[in-house]
């Protein structure tokens, strides 16, 4: 017999596991379908950012930012270390710890909020007269009949055209954090967020990497300044980025990997790794979903057709997270879900594009958040900026991360902060100050005027937006 829910959310990644607690704080009945499961095929929610994404590589920066820590600057601080040596095992095995406390913390929090969860696949089966027909297929099969369908199935990584990942020499961002020794070539295609953060791991712990990037523009999205000062420093670490790369053609050797493809000046190259990463982005996981059987409508780019409130073209049928527009991020699609199950409750929650911020987790780190400088350029509003460097903060000289900046953009007649641009130690913690101010438009004077703790790195935003009105203090 179907069991009866007033909401199925379909996807326990960032956007479903918050969607389907806000639904039941609101005091819905709800239950979360997800087909996860572990290597010991238990479930495991938590979608791609707790899985294979966010988590596990920010586990595997941190540990490998230690090894590198006690190889190159330990004798700094007059600790001196001899015989040091990686233990890849432990070094995975840390990893895949932190990934399962996580999957074990999301069930607990289904438990606590009364989340009904049901580890399979679930499709669409038919319109019925009280909602939709969802199937589970897996460890938890069942028919579930919803009032409302919240759909967060996020996305899987984007293949080369004809090249395969196989997850042991081209590599997605699964294979690229589970790699049973330290490659001594490293091939990555795409100098995005991804490659440059798995490119630094397995740099810092002795790889050689070479990162391929077809853009003529190092971190286009990105403020210029805040771009050229990252790819500096980056390359400075010993990460071999070449910018304008057209790749041609992969093929898998006895040794490795051969890559051949032009570059920007139309040259033919060709780089012979041992492994090869290709992260060129993630596209839209509609898969099984049985969109034709109920007509569920996807755009021309196959992600799911929503509304400005995530509305589907079907009575009830939502959908947020990477699987519709805007960008690929799990704060992104967090937001979606909790406004998504607050609009079903009748309430009127509002999300602000403009203020979502973006983090790059490198060291030094890279956060934005609003618009670049050729941004306002390009729309013709009139602003001020104000920069100021981690160099001249003590708190950056006593923890010896002297590297970057932040950018402070704001309107030249009503002082509103319009984009915030940070390269720079624990940047991804600051950036959060620069969201709320924007998010109550506030003033780069805003900033100024508030008293920040001494010494702190968040000192050097207030000291960008004192260098707004050319009044620092400290530079």
């Amino acid at each position: 017999m179907a069991k009866q829910f007033d909401v199925v959310v379909i996807g326990a990644g960032p956007g479903g596991y918050v969607a389907a607690i806000r639904a039941a704080q609101l005091g819905f009945s709800v239950a979360c379908v997800d087909e996860w499961t572990n290597d010991k095929g238990k479930p495991a929610p938590g979608g791609t950012c707790t899985n294979i994404g966010c988590i596990p590589s920010k586990a595997l920066l941190q540990s490998s930012e230690h090894y590198e820590q006690a190889k190159d600057q330990f004798s700094e601080h007059g600790i001196e270390v001899k015989g040091l040596k990686l233990d890849i095992d432990t070094f995975l095995g840390r990893k895949d710890t932190v990934v399962d406390q996580n999957n074990q913390g999301i069930l607990y929090l289904f438990r606590k909020n009364k989340v009904n969860y049901f580890n399979g696949k679930a499709a669409f089966k038919s319109k019925v007269d009280n909602g939709w027909a969802v199937t589970v297929s897996g460890n938890d099969s069942a028919e579930l009949i919803a009032k409302h369908v919240i759909i967060a199935t996020g996305s899987n990584p984007r293949a080369l055209p004809g090249v395969e990942f196989d997850e042991e020499t081209i590599l997605s961002n699964d294979g690229a954090l589970s790699l049973p020794k330290v490659p001594k070539k490293l091939g990555v295609v795409g100098a995005g967020v991804i490659g440059l953060e798995l490119g630094s791991v397995w740099r810092r712990l002795g790889a050689e990497v070479s990162i391929l990037e077809g853009m003529p523009d190092f971190l286009a999205a990105v403020d210029r300044d805040a771009a050229k000062e990252a790819y500096k420093l980056l390359t400075k670490q010993g990460l071999d980025i070449t910018m304008g790369a057209k790749v041609e053609s992969v093929e898998k050797t006895k040794s490795g990997v051969t890559v051949k493809y032009t570059d920007a000046d139309d040259k033919e190259q060709t780089l012979e790794v041992d492994k090869l990463i290709v992260a060129i982005g993630r596209v839209p996981n509609t898969e099984g979903l049985g969109a034709d059987t109920v007509g569920l409508k996807l755009d021309e780019r196959g992600f799911i057709a929503v509304d400005d409130d995530c509305k589907t073209n079907l009575p009830n049928v939502w959908a947020v997270g990477d699987v519709v527009r805007g960008p690929m991020l799990a704060h992104k699609a967090e937001d979606e879900g909790i406004a998504v199950a607050e609009r079903i409750a009748g309430q009127q929650p509002h999300i602000n594009f403009n203020t979502i911020p973006w983090v790059i987790y490198t060291n030094p780190e890279i956060a934005w958040v609003g618009q670049t400088e050729d941004e306002l350029k390009k729309s013709g509003r009139e602003y001020r900026s104000g920069t100021f460097p981690f160099m001249a903060n003590g708190r950056a000289r006593s923890l010896g991360q002297l590297d970057g900046f932040i950018k402070v953009l704001a309107d030249a007649k009503t002082d509103e902060v319009l984009g915030v641009h940070m390269v720079g130690p624990q940047v991804s913690e600051l950036i959060a100050e620069a969201v709320a101010i924007m998010e109550f438009k506030g003033a780069a004077e805003d900033i100024a005027r508030i008293c920040h703790a001494h010494p702190t790195l968040s000192e050097s935003l207030r000291e960008a937006a004192l260098a707004v009105d050319k009044r620092t203090l400290n530079f």
